[in-house]
């Protein structure tokens, strides 16, 4: 029947899909812990950072896996003239053998999504985590209600509402110098940017507990805080963020003054880039049903070229967007919706 050979390609598609995607997931965070490996004190390390940065590295690669995967399956069957047997039986290609495939690039889409939005993120933090442990660095910063909380280095508690990475620019600190377990003066900035060597505080009103006095100075030198590359690390930057952790930094962002349009088109690409997974694998169908792509071989080839296309176009025009000549929204969707179309047009023109 008709639902047993769904049910054998969609095996046959989904275990191949399987083993490419999380192959190459594994591959890659391999060959980025390659370039770490001096970091690690043991080989458990290594394969436990390997496996957190894994899920990070299959959102990235599961549309070329779906291509492939796709057109490596039908190019296989349509070689075989199982499609004109199952013609010949009366059954009907697009709305009958593909339905469970588009189906699936839907199921495959949201996973894809969940994964970028709740487990990737989850264990990039966990792989900073560890990485920062091995090295030996000294846990020093909390976030807590969006501040970060850290140590001075003379041990005094500092409170950061805002810091902006790409500017080295901290906004809202709040210092409190403490001597034999009293507080014993407290610093409230307006900001706070990083000059090569120092801190400069600025706007900054100075609470001298000791003497009862309260200064006001427009701006000051503070060296009790290390450079910004020390504590920046454990920041989450946008790649692992969620949209919802990534909105709500935006808007913070905004609303304190600074508009940021790489975090626009990262927000957006969030969205997009999931979704070419239920196209990816309605072009491989469709390019093995309208084209005679010969071996399996051949047609994978023809996948990892489809997808190398699409991803520096996708990139290009993203870098476009982070460079303000396009806006986020455009920027991030052109590609997609333009392959979206082009995939439906050449699913749509299947023989019956």
């Amino acid at each position: 029947t008709m639902l047993t050979v769904q049910r054998l390609y969609l095996k046959d598609f989904f275990t191949l899909l399987f083993i490419v995607s999380v192959g190459l997931s594994l591959v890659f965070s391999m060959l980025e812990v390659v370039n770490k490996i001096d970091e690690f004190p043991s080989a458990t390390a290594l394969i436990l950072y390997a496996l957190y940065s894994a899920p990070r590295f299959f959102v990235y690669l599961l549309p070329m896996s779906m291509l492939v995967c796709s057109l490596f399956t039908f190019s296989q069957a349509f070689r075989r003239k199982e499609m004109v047997a199952i013609q010949s039986a009366g059954g009907r290609l697009r709305t009958t053998i593909f339905v469970p495939f588009i189906v699936s690039g839907i199921l495959m889409s949201l996973l894809s999504f969940v994964t970028g939005e709740i487990i990737a993120p989850d264990f990039s933090s966990k792989a900073v985590q560890m990485k920062t442990s091995h090295e030996g660095k000294r846990k020093s910063i909390a976030l807590h209600n969006g501040s970060i909380w850290l140590k001075a280095r003379d041990g005094s508690p500092v409170r950061i509402d805002l810091f902006i990475a790409e500017e080295n620019l901290a906004k809202g600190i709040d210092i409190f110098s403490i001597e034999n377990n009293f507080l014993k003066e407290r610093l409230i900035a307006e900001k706070a940017s990083w000059n090569g060597d120092t801190w400069i505080l600025e706007s900054v009103i100075r609470y001298d507990l000791g003497a009862g006095s309260i200064t006001k100075m427009p701006s000051m030198k503070y060296d009790g805080l290390d450079s910004p590359d020390l504590f920046a690390e454990e920041i989450r930057k946008p790649d692992e963020m969620g949209i919802t952790q990534l909105y709500r930094y935006i808007h913070r962002l905004k609303t304190a003054g600074f508009s940021n349009t790489k975090l626009l088109v990262d927000l957006n690409s969030k969205i997009s880039f999931p979704l070419i997974n239920t196209f990816m694998i309605l072009l491989g169908v469709a390019l093995s049903a309208t084209q005679k792509l010969g071996s399996g071989l051949f047609s994978a080839g023809l996948g990892l070229v489809i997808s190398m296309v699409y991803w520096f176009s996708y990139t290009f025009m993203l870098s476009l967007g982070y460079a303000g000549i396009l806006p986020p929204l455009i920027a991030a969707w052109i590609i997609p919706v333009c392959f979206a179309i082009g995939t439906v047009w050449l699913f749509t023109h299947i023989s019956e």
